[in-house]
């Protein structure tokens, strides 16, 4: 088990320090070089991760084998699919498909309207839920204890000056989620960002996952944001359940 947990910490320093060398993840984790050594010849000759002509490793393409073929058979993907590309052509902003593993929000689809701007976004990519719309979404469907044990994990951390930072004001941003049928985030995860969302829920008031919309603040005002993007977020989050109801 502790060569596991070896091997898994230096494959995230493989990940976070953007193709290091032995020595670079060997500093980065007070490790023996020899150690991470040999975990990176394992971990190359398995094609998990390669080296690079100058020594340095990065996080191998066989990663895409494991997600790709996981993504691929998951319903909500399947069936979700054309109704996200369908609201990205509409409204021309970029829209995202995510569900919650391990108390983070996953993204598992993303299309870019005409007018959609560039974010750090990718499937796969993980995010708190307590600062953005797709998790506040989740969240305002879980059951208390659900919420409590991702809270616990993960805390309320701030990432701009507009981040809830506080259980109770979290909890009434969750009401006002339930009273509404969806979700917005206004500069709490990056600044200039503005999104909304809806859960797309499941049989006996499951939630399995959320549909968001992200634009620059300067083109979802509040009145757009909250009414017409709003309308249209619900309306593909309920599309959504019903094809996953009759498929």
């Amino acid at each position: 088990m502790k060569s596991l947990k070896t091997t898994i910490r230096i494959l995230e320093a493989v990940e976070s320090l953007d193709e290091p060398g032995v020595t670079d993840i060997a500093d980065e984790l007070d490790v023996a070089k020899s150690t991470v050594f040999d975990h990176l010849k394992t971990l190359e000759s398995n094609e998990f991760v390669v080296k690079t002509d100058g020594n340095s490793y990065r996080i191998g393409l066989r990663f895409l084998d494991f997600g790709g073929r996981v993504r691929s058979e998951l319903e909500l993907y399947r069936i979700a699919e054309e109704e996200v590309a369908k609201l990205a052509d509409e409204t021309g902003e970029l829209v995202n498909l995510v569900v919650e593993e391990h108390g983070l929000g996953v993204y598992i689809d993303y299309v870019r309207g005409a007018d959609a701007i560039n974010l750090d976004t990718y499937v796969g990519k993980r995010e708190h839920l307590h600062n953005t719309a797709f998790g506040k979404a989740m969240l305002a469907y879980m059951p208390e204890s659900r919420v409590d044990e991702i809270l616990e994990r993960h805390g309320l951390p701030p990432e701009t000056g507009k981040t809830v930072t506080s259980r109770s004001e979290l909890e009434d941003r969750l009401d006002r989620v339930k009273e509404r049928g969806f979700a917005v985030d206004r500069e709490e995860r990056l600044d200039g960002l503005r999104c909304v969302a809806a859960p797309i829920m499941g049989e006996g008031s499951s939630v399995l996952g959320a549909v968001s919309l992200s634009g620059p603040t300067s083109r979802l005002q509040d009145d757009r944001l909250m009414n017409e993007l709003a309308d249209e977020v619900k309306r593909t989050a309920n599309i959504i359940e019903i094809n996953l109801t009759y498929s």
